[in-house]
């Protein structure tokens, strides 16, 4: 490297290299010059071309001389362009690295709030996943309390009766019917629904064979099935003629029983592939219902009811209607009377505004009266009568 003033030139530039090598030849050529000046004397006549040379050789170095004066001027302005081409880069990345990190602000800030805003609806979406779920769990623990309640025979008995009463409730007066009523031969019925002759009180029986049905849901294969089926009808022809025997009883009873099944889907089942079953309970007279239809026949049974008491109260009604029918015939006579009255104060009050009307034309005349033209006016000579002479 090699500095002069201001300015740093490094050996392997080109230009450098030349004014060294033009210096190094001057150097040569000054040391020829003295060289031969020496051997003038033995060499005058080479002497003039060798000065005309060394004269071509100054204006040479004087030519590379000014070459490398605008050589380093040269280099001077392209160090200051690179420095200013420099500056400018440097100004415009540092512009555009502004932009940059505030692009990149803004936009994690912008994803920093839609982060939260996701993570909030998460939080809702788990809370509402989290109650769903303890609702489920309450609603599994039911469904197994259910189960629980259809497995054992009493605790699904007491779940049909609860139903049954339910039902019952909603369809007949209270005073029309008695839950777990007993009987003259010490049976208990489920509910004994008091209904007139004919056809009389009859008994709902809300027991149900479950566990033959179960046993069906649960068939896998041929044999499962057709066990589970023969059990199914043995259960419920055993079903039929123990309620027949227990609840039908001739003149205490009416002449046929309800059966309750609790269950659309065994009373479905029943109708769809037993269809036996259900033409023996309509040979022993006890008729199978399920919620749906003892909801219809208990509306009958309301009606029947109805029409019942309307009859016990037919002698009653018609001495009530015979009662309202005087109070109507006493009521047409006051309003008669009171019409007559009505028409006496009308005529009175035509004759009152008669006299008010020629009240009001007297004095209509007395305020047009003119006393003053009275009092001028000559008073006319009373003569008095003679006697008669006699």
């Amino acid at each position: 490297m090699i500095t002069l003033g201001d300015q740093i030139y490094s050996l392997g530039d080109p230009l450098v290299l030349a004014v060294l090598g033009g210096v190094a030849a001057f150097v040569l050529l000054l040391l020829l010059v003295i060289l031969t000046m020496r051997a003038a004397g033995r060499a005058a006549r080479m002497a003039e071309p060798m000065l005309a040379q060394m004269v071509a050789l100054g204006g040479r170095v004087q030519s590379l001389s000014d070459g490398q004066q605008q050589l380093a001027g040269g280099l001077h302005h392209v160090s200051e362009a690179q420095a200013a081409a420099q500056a400018r880069v440097l100004g415009l990345m540092e512009q555009r690295l502004a932009e940059v990190s505030r692009g990149m602000t803004e936009s994690l800030h912008g994803t920093a709030t839609r982060t939260a805003r996701s993570l909030g609806d998460l939080q809702q979406r788990l809370e509402t996943i989290d109650k769903a779920q303890a609702n489920i769990e309450k609603l599994s623990g039911n469904v197994l309390s259910l189960q629980d309640i259809l497995a054992n025979k009493q605790t699904r008995g007491a779940f049909g009766e609860i139903q049954l009463n339910d039902i019952v409730l909603k369809a007949l007066p209270s005073d029309s019917f008695t839950m777990q009523a007993t009987l003259s031969n010490g049976r208990r019925a489920d509910c004994l629904i008091h209904l007139p002759n004919p056809p009389g009180p009859i008994v709902v029986d809300a027991k149900f064979p479950l566990d033959a049905y179960e046993a069906l849901r649960r068939a896998t294969n041929n044999s499962e099935l057709i066990e589970a089926q023969r059990r199914l009808r043995i259960d419920v022809r055993n079903h039929l003629k123990a309620i027949a025997e227990r609840y039908i009883l001739e003149g205490e009873t009416a002449d046929g029983a309800l059966m309750f099944l609790p269950s659309e889907a065994v009373y479905a089942e029943l109708h769809a592939n037993f269809p036996e079953l259900v033409r023996e309970g309509f040979a022993l007279k006890v008729w199978i219902v399920s919620p749906t239809t003892c909801m219809a026949v208990l509306n009958t049974m309301r009606a029947v009811l109805k029409d019942a008491r309307m009859r016990a109260q037919a002698g009653a009604i018609r001495k009530e209607l015979a009662a309202l029918h005087g109070d109507v015939d006493r009521l047409a006579g006051r309003v008669e009377n009171l019409d007559r009255h009505f028409g006496q104060a009308s005529k009175d009050i035509e004759e009152i505004k008669i006299s008010a009307e020629k009240a009001g034309k007297r004095a209509r005349r007395l305020d047009n009266f003119d006393f003053e033209e009275l009092a001028e006016s000559p008073v006319p000579r009373i003569v008095p009568a003679e006697a008669p002479r006699g």
